[in-house]
């Protein structure tokens, strides 16, 4: 097959076939990922492993919300083809040591053609969105009982007069449930069609 070549991380299209591309690296010593929507199939090349799936033999697909360190606003896209392995596509590069840059624009737009091109190839593949239910029901249910938890404290720590304990619990209490609240938000099992892609885990448009 022919490979996809070097890019910028993000989107861009091919000079010669006008073709969706897309490039991130995963990791801050890892080789670069990279995607190409032909005609026919998704091509990807990492490193010197370079294939290809045609779109009807796609079988799954996620979509979901997936903060992690200090990027805050990560959405991934998991690709199940018929036979090989799986394929990611991340809305995030690593650019230094501690620095990752966000590629949400392109991201949005790479995904939304590849939905495209999905629809268009009648695919029956399993379009499912948010995390697994298996993780996502009980790591629910513990994060409401450590809310539960940290509110009995506040309200012990008032009842007893120590006021500065319970606002700072409080405090801890509000940002535990403004992101977990979020992740939870988005992340709800579900599924979708593809010419309807669930607003909730993909990037905002800017």
């Amino acid at each position: 097959m022919a490979s996809p070549p070097a890019t910028l991380f993000g989107y861009a299209t091919d000079a010669e076939t006008g073709e969706p591309l897309y490039s991130y690296k995963p990791s801050l010593a890892g080789v670069p990922w990279q995607f190409r929507l032909t005609p026919e199939a998704l091509a990807w090349r990492m490193g010197a492993r370079a294939d290809s799936v045609a779109y009807g033999r796609i079988r799954r697909l996620r979509l979901s919300f997936r903060p992690a360190g200090m990027q805050g606003r990560r959405y991934v896209a998991e690709i199940w083809p018929a036979s090989g392995s799986k394929l990611t596509i991340v809305s995030s590069s690593w650019k230094g040591i501690a620095e990752r840059e966000r590629l949400d624009a392109g991201y949005a737009a790479f995904v939304a053609e590849l939905h495209r091109r999905l629809a268009a190839a009648a695919s029956r593949a399993s379009f499912e969105r948010g995390a697994p239910p298996l993780l996502y029901w009980p790591a629910l249910a513990m994060s409401a009982a450590a809310a539960v938890a940290m509110g009995g404290l506040t309200i012990e720590a008032l009842r007893t007069g120590v006021l500065a304990g319970a606002l700072f619990v409080a405090a801890f209490l509000a940002l535990f449930l403004w992101q977990m609240g979020g992740f939870f938000r988005r992340n709800r099992p579900g599924t979708y069609r593809p010419d309807d892609l669930p607003r909730e885990v993909l990037p905002a448009a800017r």
